[in-house]
């Protein structure tokens, strides 16, 4: 919406004065035209003097028009996603927002696209990590590209793998985070780390707080259960999503003998433990998923049929980062002095034009 109104250009006081000048001088022009000597003057010459004088009298005034805008507030927020596709994240002891079972993996797969929908107008970046980190997204605003990347993760094949190590991204995640904060200074960058937290590498694990000079926040996501699962066997290039329950395969391997072992062997097969020669068991850790978010500086969240990133502590924090608009009503002054300006410079161009042929006649 936009309003007449005068600001000068000077101040009130200066232009204040200039203007009363000019008035008073318009005054005189008339009264001395009306009862004085005008001598040679016309009617026409004493308007256009005074008209000169108002005009410039209402330059000083500056008149102007107000533009009424609205501005929006925004918070740009990055968020980075680092997720496990190590071989026990095949383990199907997950829940996600309802009592089925379901691979780790797919609980995580789940998680990336809840927070996709969490953080709307967001720029995100997507790491996987299993025997080392990989930027496999650099950051875009593209959401849909980062749930395309999800569905595509799959676990290490087991022979990739040489015990879980939860550091194995902290080298990408530095070079990665390092890169938007330099890029974006002013941008809130939050880290969802999605993990099982098992730690089972025989070399101590190094810390994640050298990431919080980068983050404003941090979620760990904890998938799986404390009670675990069987780790199933993953052939090079093979996916697995560990569909045939536990209960029913220990059942087959158990109770048949001869032909059974022939019928077995297209059957799943589990990673071994070494010590005791049974099926490994893999269990989430919430104590490495606590200390990961200590060390980040963010909280810990584990997912449940009951608990998803769309309902969990995850969506306060989006709440804290995510893009906010904030309308705010602002009020420009533009000038409009250039009509004053043009029909001033007309007015002395056709006085001094007057005053040139007078001085032309009384030669």
């Amino acid at each position: 919406m936009s309003t007449f109104t005068f600001s000068p250009l000077l101040g009130w006081p200066v232009g204040g004065t200039i203007a009363l000048v000019m008035l008073a001088l318009a005054i005189v022009e008339v009264v001395r035209h009306t009862f004085g000597d005008a001598g040679d003057e016309t009617m026409l010459s004493c308007v256009r003097r005074m008209l000169i004088c108002l005009t410039v009298g209402a330059m000083a005034l500056g008149p102007s028009m107000t533009v009424s805008t609205t501005s929006r507030v925004v918070n740009n927020t990055d968020v980075v996603m680092a997720v496990d596709v190590t071989g026990s994240m095949a383990v199907k002891d997950a829940t996600y927002g309802s009592d089925e079972l379901t691979t780790r993996l797919n609980a995580a797969k789940q998680a990336v696209d809840d927070v996709t929908k969490a953080y709307a107008d967001s720029s995100f970046a997507a790491v996987r990590f299993g025997a080392s980190g990989t930027l496999d997204v650099p950051l875009t605003p593209d959401a849909a590209a980062i749930r395309n990347w999800a569905t595509t993760l799959v676990p290490e094949a087991t022979s990739v793998s040489s015990g879980s190590s939860l550091d194995a991204p902290l080298d990408q995640l530095i070079t990665t985070l390092n890169d938007m904060r330099t890029t974006h200074p002013d941008d809130a960058i939050v880290l969802y780390l999605i993990t099982d937290g098992e730690q089972t590498s025989a070399q101590s694990r190094r810390t994640f707080s050298t990431l919080r000079h980068y983050i404003n926040d941090a979620i760990v996501v904890g998938v799986g259960s404390t009670a675990g699962g069987r780790i199933p066997l993953i052939k090079d290039g093979v996916s697995s999503d560990s569909s045939k329950s536990d209960d029913s395969s220990e059942s087959s391997e158990s109770s048949e003998s001869g032909s059974a072992e022939s019928k077995n062997s297209n059957a799943q097969q589990w990673v071994t433990d070494p010590d005791t020669g049974q099926p490994g068991i893999s269990k989430m850790d919430e104590t490495t998923l606590k200390n990961l978010a200590d060390e980040l500086g963010g909280s810990m969240v584990t997912t449940s049929a009951q608990n998803t990133m769309a309902n969990g502590r995850s969506a306060e924090a989006s709440k804290k980062w995510s893009v906010g608009a904030t309308a705010k009503q602002r009020t420009r002054t533009n000038p409009v002095v250039w009509p004053l300006a043009a029909i001033a410079l007309i007015l002395i161009a056709w006085e001094m034009g007057s005053t040139i042929a007078m001085s032309r006649r009384l030669l």
